[in-house]
């Protein structure tokens, strides 16, 4: 493809904002681009296309995307031949305005369009080099009812793949008052469970070990689908993926608390390869701000469900998400937060303050929470999340943990892998322990990361 572009050669670097659905669409979309022939750059100051693969779930994470689309902008103005789109929530939902804010853009790509997006280029390429005027921006954001998520997954780049991400489910219907994915991902849609199995069956003959199954509200997986002997279809999929030799540990995010059903809970006590972790959002815990949130359960249900989490696989690990200073949060509504965050010891957490969406039902509500309020409750859970997680590392000092090898940490002197409870360890070893299952004894603790060796 020599020639593109004023001569230049056709490298894509694509920016990711947000969420692991974000990450795994930016990964399918690079593997086709490399399918057909695209070199994938190293770094943003070597590509000639620069695609933002973007997040609209806050306002801070819209605003980082679109201000980076401002400043490709400029270095489009001085390299003409420089080619910028964006993809993703913020494409999905900003339509016109989008357009008009940046009307320089090259594509605008919806997130049920993603495997538009080569050809999308092909196109692009093909029009410049005949010499043809720009036809302005190419929009593409329509719902296609049954979009499924691309299957495609890049290689390890010279280093063994450890683990992979593998989309089973996107979009959603459960409509939140805060949220904004259900208008940026749409309707709930399930992938055939033949697919998604034999995806994982290809990763696992590629040397994965580990794969972690997403959608955005994923235990809905097949929902509409009977269930069999009281299995769900999510539970029974959790069942088939287990059974892929190669596979050796299972994870899933994000689920939605309704969606711990017995057979679910059940499912960590039998399941060896479903590993002892899960990410259980909470958002609030206070009964009425959850009402007001449109969220179906009540504190003590939530409370509930990870009780019989930890009953069925003692040593659990829970994350959650937090959002403080929804519209209206009083003192006593935080104080039944801080409680039942407290109540859950959980390992890690995602604390946010709140951030009004444009289209949500919680935009217009009354009751604004100042800022500097919501800062100090937000202050106030991460150091009770920070107190949590040292101490629950700290516990594991002296014992030998199973740890799956991801390759050299950042300074590249030793190894980091994770444990079932998906705890960052680093350790001295072999490089060729890279993919390979270990035990490793711990010695030493922070908040963040386990320290210790070869057992």
């Amino acid at each position: 493809m020599a020639g593109f572009f004023n001569g230049a050669v056709n490298r894509v670097f694509i920016k990711t904002y947000g969420c692991q659905m974000n990450e795994r669409d930016s990964e399918a979309v690079a593997a086709a681009l490399a399918a057909r022939g695209w070199r994938l750059a190293a770094s943003e100051e070597e590509c000639d296309v620069m695609l933002l693969n973007t997040c609209a779930v806050r306002d801070a994470a819209e605003r980082k995307a679109v201000g980076k689309a401002e400043r490709l902008l400029h270095r489009k103005r001085r390299q003409p031949g420089f080619v910028v789109g964006m993809m993703g929530c913020v494409a999905q939902g900003g339509g016109a305005a989008l357009l008009e804010r940046l009307p320089d853009l090259d594509l605008i790509v919806g997130t049920q369009k993603f495997h538009r997006v080569p050809d999308i280029l092909e196109e692009l390429r093909v029009a410049r080099e005949a010499g043809l005027p720009a036809g302005g921006t190419v929009v593409e954001t329509e719902e296609e009812p049954g979009a499924g998520a691309m299957s495609g997954h890049l290689d390890g780049g010279g280093q063994p793949r450890v683990s992979a991400f593998v989309s089973i489910q996107q979009g959603c219907d459960m409509r939140c008052s805060f949220c904004i994915v259900p208008s940026a991902r749409g309707d709930e849609r399930s992938r055939p469970a033949e697919e998604i199995v034999a995806e994982c069956r290809a990763l696992a003959a590629r040397g994965v070990r580990e794969v972690t199954l997403l959608g955005q509200i994923v235990t809905s997986y097949g929902r509409g689908r009977a269930r069999e002997g009281g299995v769900s279809p999510f539970v029974r999929l959790l069942e088939r993926v287990g059974e892929i030799g190669g596979i050796e540990r299972i994870r899933f995010t994000s689920p939605h608390p309704c969606g711990f059903r017995e057979d679910l809970v059940e499912a960590f006590a039998r399941l060896p390869k479903l590993c002892e972790c899960a990410h259980l959002p909470m958002q609030s815990g206070s009964d009425r701000i959850l009402r007001a949130m449109n969220r179906p359960y009540s504190a003590a249900r939530y409370k509930a469900v990870v009780d019989a989490l930890r009953r069925a696989r003692p040593g659990m690990y829970l994350s959650t998400d937090v959002i403080v200073g929804f519209p209206g949060e009083t003192e006593a509504d935080f104080e039944a937060t801080r409680a039942l965050f407290g109540a859950c010891d959980f390992d890690m957490a995602y604390v946010f303050k709140y951030s009004p969406r444009g289209g949500t039902a919680a935009a217009g509500l009354p009751g604004r929470v100042p800022e500097a309020e919501m800062e100090r409750r937000n202050q106030v859970l991460l150091g009770m999340l920070r107190e949590n997680s040292l101490r629950r590392n700290a516990g594991l000092v002296g014992k030998v943990e199973e740890v799956l090898v991801e390759g050299p940490d950042r300074t590249g002197a030793r190894l980091t892998g994770r444990t079932r409870g998906n705890r960052v360890v680093i350790f001295e070893g072999a490089p060729g322990l890279a993919g390979r299952l270990v035990n490793v004894r711990v010695e030493r603790a922070t908040a963040s990361s386990l320290y210790g060796t070869v057992a």
